[in-house]
């Protein structure tokens, strides 16, 4: 129970889900607490889920502070250039900088986009941890859940799963779009890694 509560207290805020009462689980028998086992894991799963989420955006913001770095190291290369080899390579790697700067931005809106449905899947979790919570109380006959209506916490279930299915959607389009961004860097890179000959060895190419 101090692990469920732990858990319960990382959720974001928001409108207050309908919850079952402490006081009428206080007697909840052994057995219907084994059978909550499953919604506990799946709560414990949504927490670690977004706390990748979380991670992976604080990652992604510091590739793009280095490619942006990059791209003002490949702007002063190209001014400095002193012959048109050089001027060229130096004109295809701030291409690619500028470019992998745009990919990478449009990666963390990704990113913003899959922490705010890891946020609503947590949710959607609680939600339905609620609702077995409920069922186990009914189902031991605890005095004080037959004042409980399963139709508020199915409802409340329900609409959390909808908003869920709605943000997963649009991003799956998000990703179409940013999957066209991503094409248009990697033929940047194609690009700068022909005319240096070997990516590998170029210093312009990662």
């Amino acid at each position: 129970m101090i692990r469920v509560l732990c858990l319960l207290a990382l959720v974001s805020s928001g409108c207050a889900l309908r919850r079952v009462p402490l006081d009428v689980l206080s007697k909840l028998p052994y057995e219907a607490k084994i059978e909550l086992l499953e919604a506990e894991n799946d709560l414990a799963v949504a927490v670690d889920r977004l706390d990748e989420a979380k991670a992976e955006v604080s990652r992604a913001a510091q590739q793009i502070r280095r490619a942006k770095d990059r791209e003002r190291a490949a702007d002063f290369e190209l001014g400095n250039a002193k012959d048109a080899d050089s001027k060229e390579i130096a004109r295809l790697a701030l291409t690619e900088a500028d470019r992998r700067v745009t990919w990478l931005r449009a990666r963390q809106e990704l990113n913003v986009s899959e922490e705010s449905l890891a946020t609503r899947g947590l949710r959607c979790a609680e939600a339905r941890y609620e609702l077995a919570r409920l069922t186990a109380a009914r189902k031991a006959k605890l005095e004080g859940s037959e004042r409980l209506e399963p139709a508020d916490f199915e409802g409340q279930l329900k609409q959390c799963e909808g908003e869920y299915a709605q943000l997963k959607e649009g991003l799956r389009k998000s990703g179409q779009e940013a999957e066209a961004i991503k094409a248009k860097w990697e033929e940047a890179r194609a690009a700068l890694a022909k005319k240096t000959f070997d990516a590998r060895a170029s210093p312009f190419v990662e």
